[in-house]
């Protein structure tokens, strides 16, 4: 154990130097403007956040196909890297640092979302099972199109023209979200990748197209200011893998050659918005030895616990959600032991300010009190 390292030390991000080792996790809020553009409301929603070492911004669609639920951002289009530079300048007017989680779906989308009406696309046409938010309510999950071989290049583009978008937009980096049921988490895992061309059959062949993806992004961002979220023990989305040790395993492995800023992984103990128990060992200490770079650690952590996944050698950030929806100043209530606003779940989609930047900081509290 090296209590040394804690939440509160500094610590070296790719080309970065963090004042702290807490991290703001992505968090999809659903609420962008028409157009999924972001506006001064959410940068303010961001700035009120920008004391944390890191801000991963919401997942973010890189095409309109890519989009999977109402109001969500996009960084496709003149108008959204417009708006997402209002977030940047906010939180880099705190002395802030804020990535942009690159983002497509995949089949978690519904006709009603989808340009032209057309079906979402997957890596194979299964349906996942449940229903979907869609902006005339909750509709049953479709199922998706196939893509074709020769359609997987216009993929890659995507990510890559987002994230030039992102950089254009001022972000300090870009993450690639590969987890939790969405589309490279589709390609990657052999219960929703049943191709029999290139990218199927094999792990290798499965786990192609995120790593041409991460190789794209990389060609904009250099490899120290790109990560990859990934899930290994995620069935969130009704996600399943026959054998995930090998697959993780095995894409951990391939990913040391970008030299990545790092590697964000979800424990097992959080499926999506929920806490659950999940006996599986694909936890961030699995990847340790497997990884090179810097290793981000998300599970529904609390203070104390963020702590000791630290002073273990096991992360070298640890990610937190729900209590920095609720708690804009986190860092300075972990510094002083502080009690903590209670998230309000009921508020976490969508909406208005309620629930999203009217949560209270210890010194409005303070002041209160006088």
């Amino acid at each position: 154990m090296n209590t040394s390292v804690h939440l509160l030390s500094p610590v070296k991000l790719g080309r970065y130097e963090l004042p702290n080792r807490i991290v703001m996790a992505p968090l999809t809020r659903m609420r962008a403007a028409a157009g999924n553009v972001p506006t001064s409301f959410n940068a303010t929603y961001y700035e009120q956040r920008a004391s944390a070492g890191l801000i991963i911004a919401e997942a973010t669609q890189v095409s309109p196909q890519g989009a999977g639920y109402p109001n969500t951002p996009g960084i496709y289009s003149p108008e959204q890297v417009a708006g997402w530079r209002l977030v940047t300048d906010a939180v880099r007017d705190r002395r802030g640092r804020i990535f942009l989680q690159l983002w497509h779906v995949g089949r978690i989308s519904h006709p009603s979302i989808q340009p032209g009406g057309e079906l979402p696309v997957a890596p194979s046409a299964i349906a996942p099972e449940g229903q979907i938010t869609t902006y005339d309510g909750q509709k049953p999950f479709v199922t998706p199109r196939a893509l074709a071989t020769e359609e997987i290049p216009d993929i890659v583009e995507q990510y890559r023209k987002g994230a030039e978008n992102a950089l254009a937009a001022g972000f300090d980096g870009v993450e690639i979200h590969s987890a939790n049921g969405y589309l490279l988490d589709q390609f990657l895992q052999d219960g929703t990748n049943k191709r029999t061309d290139k990218y199927g059959g094999s792990i290798e062949n499965r786990a192609r197209l995120l790593l041409e993806v991460t190789e794209a992004v990389v060609s904009v961002w250099g490899g120290d200011r790109v990560g990859v979220r990934l899930s290994p023990s995620g069935t969130f989305n009704s996600m399943h893998e026959s054998n995930p040790e090998a697959l993780f395993t095995y894409v951990a492995s391939a990913l040391n050659r970008f030299d990545l800023a790092y590697l964000h992984i979800i424990e097992p103990r959080i499926e999506g918005n929920s806490t659950v128990e999940n006996s599986s060992n694909l936890g961030v200490r699995y990847f340790r030895p497997i990884f090179n770079g810097t290793l981000i650690a998300a599970g529904g952590y609390d203070r104390e616990e963020g702590n000791a996944v630290l002073a273990a050698g096991d992360a070298d950030l640890v990610a937190y959600g729900r209590l920095f929806i609720a708690n804009p100043d986190l860092p300075e209530r972990f510094a002083l032991k502080a009690p903590l606003n209670e998230p309000d779940r009921s508020t976490f989609y969508g909406g208005t300010a309620i629930g999203y930047t009217d949560y209270s900081t210890l010194k409005q509290q303070t002041a209160l009190t006088y």
